[in-house]
């Protein structure tokens, strides 16, 4: 598993790295990123912290933009748990609060009277300035979303697997309140510690990054 992650490592390091402020055009319509983090290393390159996709068609630059861009942590999981590690680590009560989903009506006028919008302004520009300081991504063109799915399951569970892919003592997502967060070293709670990517996997991973 050491071997194959490593090999990953050593593919995705070598790709183009984008970073913020990043243009739509740079970015293909359909595919996969892979997320970095400033202080984070592995198998001789930066660790790979996270993997993501998109369900919809033509939607991987929408995805990217709701990460980095889009103030809304009910639009984008990565950026609540960004939250919600920064919000322990300083001990901040508010925790609580951005853990609400407002995204729905019902939700809104269940919940939305309880919260203080000027801290939860604070809290996303918060995580947009870590989140644009701190991370750096490679993307990679996967037409069908069958396929996006699957190598993105697959990529996560091989690196969750991997024993030598392993957070720095300063890593933020050690604060973070989700287990499997701390304990994988990825920003991630779904996919961890499942099938690991398959020989027919790589070579057609090989193929899509002309390696």
């Amino acid at each position: 598993m050491s071997e194959c992650c490593a090999k990953l490592h050593r593919w995705f390091n070598a790709r183009e790295r984008l970073s913020f402020p990043f243009g739509k055009e740079r970015i293909p319509p359909n595919g996969v990123y892979i997320l970095f983090e400033k202080g984070e290393g592995a198998h001789g390159g930066d660790r790979i912290v996270r993997v993501g996709t998109h369900t919809g068609y033509s939607q991987l630059p929408s995805r990217l933009h709701q990460h980095f861009l889009k103030e809304n942590k009910d639009r984008s999981i990565f950026r609540k748990n960004i939250g919600r590690a920064l919000l322990l680590r300083s001990e901040d009560a508010f925790l609580s609060m951005w853990e609400l989903d407002l995204t729905s009506h019902q939700a809104r006028t269940a919940h939305g009277h309880m919260v203080d919008r000027t801290k939860l302004l604070s809290m996303e520009q918060g995580v947009s300035a870590y989140i644009r300081d701190n991370f750096t991504f490679v993307v990679f063109p996967v037409g069908g979303k069958r396929d996006r799915l699957r190598l993105e399951s697959r990529l996560i569970s091989t690196i969750s697997l991997c024993q030598e892919c392993q957070p720095s003592s300063t890593w933020l997502g050690h604060f973070s309140p989700k287990s499997r967060i701390r304990e994988s070293g990825l920003w991630q709670v779904k996919e961890l510690y499942k099938d690991s990517l398959s020989p027919g996997d790589l070579a057609m991973l090989k193929g899509i990054l002309a390696c």
